[in-house]
């Protein structure tokens, strides 16, 4: 099963044209999760105890483990993101928070190093930015860390449009010119 974690907010999102052209290129179905339409609980001291004593108990089995259990399992990811005040849409911190499961997604070693668990070799965050400035430590690089460091997931990659909205930009051609350039 592959996955596409769909953070677009807007109904016609550039970052989505992107995703859907390059989930088209692949020639592979991808399971979607529209985190929109997601009801995420509020992470508070009572989710975090529950989390934690399920946890322990080993009962990864519970519904409150669906998405990390799904995510662990996915052949390929691909997560759609604009590129939002430095970052990505809240929505997608989110579901990193409730993803994070000790015993699904990843493990600590004995020296506290976390090991992955999931079954992704392959993932590729997509996005795209009104203007030009675009470090890409800042939200690609947290997925990235993420992905490698705590998930077990080797190949990340980015793909993104820039400077749509300056003035005098062609958008159309920008997003065409994304679009050739996958691979």
């Amino acid at each position: 099963m592959n996955l596409f974690i769909n953070a677009c907010i807007r109904s016609n999102s550039r970052t989505l044209v992107i995703a859907k052209a390059l989930m088209n290129k692949s020639g592979e179905t991808f399971k979607e999760r529209k985190l929109l339409d997601y009801s995420f609980p509020r992470v508070d001291e009572e989710y975090i105890n529950n989390r934690d004593k399920l946890i322990s108990e080993g009962r990864f089995d519970s519904p409150l483990f669906e998405l990390a259990r799904e995510f662990a399992s996915a052949d390929e990811i691909i997560v759609a993101a604009p590129f939002w005040d430095l970052s990505f849409p809240s929505l997608l911190k989110q579901y990193f928070e409730i993803i994070n499961v000790i015993g699904i997604t990843f493990v600590y070693s004995s020296e506290g190093i976390p090991l992955g668990l999931c079954k992704a070799k392959k993932l590729t965050y997509v996005t795209s930015a009104g203007g030009d400035y675009f470090p890409e430590e800042f939200g690609y690089g947290y997925i990235k860390a993420l992905a490698q460091n705590f998930y077990g997931i080797s190949d990340v990659r980015l793909i993104s449009a820039r400077g749509l909205d300056i003035d005098g930009a062609n958008e159309t051609e920008i997003i065409k010119n994304c679009i050739d350039g996958i691979e």
